[in-house]
């Protein structure tokens, strides 16, 4: 996908969120403006409760609409995981505007329960205005929940969950003007209280629904971990290849985007590259579960339980960043002895290159106890590329070469045989077939002594490379 792709995606999201938002706000003001017309005129608490409620709703919206402004805005030096936790503090202030409001209602229904009467006197307008008010509350928290599960934003799905409520508190107040009816037509005194009665239910709901947004919001700002995830992905792991264990899993979430940071052990022997590979099956095994999550993968070396001498003797050396081969043990009267390969820079001396040699003896002797002594033979590193003079043909030295090659049973042919001067120095180069399934270790064993009889046969050759393969790739 191109970067302009992901910009117009981008712009897309941000586009359809302020404009939902927008539409909420203009909602809000009409429905606050009739709420408060009608309850003033017909003094009914249940009513002004309800425009006290979409006053706040109001403010609300407002936040809301500045928050997703906000929010989408990417990443900069001072906010390095982006500003998407404005999302988080607006839902917070929703939740204690909500609150406010209950406090209010609460105390001015219990004065007119006990201290203060106030006749009621329920109008069409009154019906119609919180009818409407129904209509819209539904039209808005539909338009607000689509758009919040698209985006995953928690300031939208707040706006939506006030709205879905105030549809139920809406009718718990046109029930309250309702009975008040009731209770004047069919002369029941206790009715005239079912006004108060029915601003406590609205109380009610709205904190039912602050605690619920109060839960999520200071999770959301606190890093609460989302319930379920963790577990989620130390499974999804498990079928990762090449991971030994899972140290590490921490979530956060900031606005509709989650942060997991992981610390993952891998066999202390993988190579840079292939630790790269099982980072990337990590991070994807996470936005399985989170999806379009920023993951952070740090990857920590361990010992694992496969592990052999061979293994651990050359653990030792990856740590410094040198490479041993030609590592071979011998078991002497119950004894190892280690003999190997290592490969230094050509720059170095020798006094600093039988140091280096020295201080990682030692360590592989204190990582592998039972090793009784270790053998070092230093080998440079070419760190020039060499210059070469030309090919050479010389047949009579291929024929040569090929005659000696046909004393061993093991080498079934011989061929592309190149000769190249280098710095004054005969190189040659040289492919052998040899049986599919012969050893790996015989086929080693050919090759050095091939190496050995091409020199002794020939002197003039500085060095001598071949290049083994099976009979069924070199079939003519």
């Amino acid at each position: 996908m191109s970067q302009a792709t992901v910009d117009y995606g981008l712009e897309a999201m941000r586009a359809e969120k302020r404009h939902v938002a927008r539409n909420s706000v203009f909602a809000a003001i009409a429905i606050t403006i009739m709420k408060v017309v009608v309850g003033v005129m017909t003094g009914s608490l249940g009513i002004l409760s309800e425009a006290a409620h979409s006053g706040l709703d109001l403010v609300a919206a407002i936040i809301t609409l500045f928050s997703v402004r906000v929010s989408d805005k990417p990443a900069d030096a001072d906010h390095q995981y982006g500003h998407g936790k404005v999302e988080n503090f607006s839902a917070f202030l929703e939740t204690g505007l909500l609150l406010l409001t209950c406090i209010w209602i609460i105390y001015e229904a219990v004065r007119r329960m006990f201290f203060h009467r106030v006749e009621i006197e329920p109008t069409l307008a009154a019906f119609l205005v919180m009818l409407f008010s129904i209509g819209v509350d539904y039209w808005r928290s539909r338009a607000l929940g689509r758009i919040a599960a698209k985006y995953n934003s928690q300031a939208l799905e707040a706006d939506a969950l006030h709205f879905s409520t105030d549809i139920w508190s809406s009718a718990v107040v046109i029930l309250g003007l309702l009975l008040v009816l009731a209770g004047r037509k069919l002369e029941i005194v206790w009715l005239r209280d079912a006004d108060p009665v029915a601003a406590l239910v609205v109380a009610g709901i709205v904190v039912y629904v602050s605690w619920r947004l109060a839960r999520r919001t200071i999770d959301a700002l606190l890093d609460a971990a989302p319930s379920g995830a963790r577990g989620q992905i130390i499974d999804a792991l498990s079928n990762v290849d090449g991971l030994l264990e899972v140290d590490r899993v921490r979530i956060r979430r900031a606005g509709n985007r989650y942060f997991a940071d992981l610390s993952v052990g891998l066999a202390r022997n993988v190579t840079f590259q292939r630790s790269e590979k099982v980072a990337e099956a990590v991070t994807a095994a996470v936005q399985n579960v989170l999806p379009d999550a920023d993951v952070v993968v740090r990857p920590v070396p361990r010992a694992s339980f496969q592990e052999n001498i061979f293994d651990r003797i050359r653990a030792v050396a990856t740590l410094h960043n040198l490479n041993v081969h030609d590592v071979s043990v011998q078991d002497l009267h119950g004894k190892l002895h280690v003999e190997q390969h290592l490969e230094l820079d050509e720059t170095l001396s020798l006094k600093d290159a039988h140091d280096r040699v020295c201080a990682l003896e030692a360590e592989m002797q204190h990582e592998v106890p039972e090793i009784a002594s270790i053998l070092t033979h230093i080998e440079s590193e070419p760190a020039t590329i060499e210059t070469g003079d030309e090919v050479v043909q010389d047949a009579a030295l291929q024929q040569r070469l090929k005659a000696v090659a046909a004393e061993f049973p093991e080498v079934l042919d011989m061929h592309d045989v190149q000769f190249k001067r280098v710095s004054g120095r005969l190189y040659v180069s040289c492919h052998c077939t040899m049986p599919d399934g012969l050893p790996l270790t015989r086929v080693h064993d050919v090759q050095t002594e091939l190496e050995i009889r091409f020199k002794q046969a020939a002197p003039e050759l500085f060095r001598v490379l071949i290049h083994p393969e099976p009979s069924t790739d070199n079939r003519r």
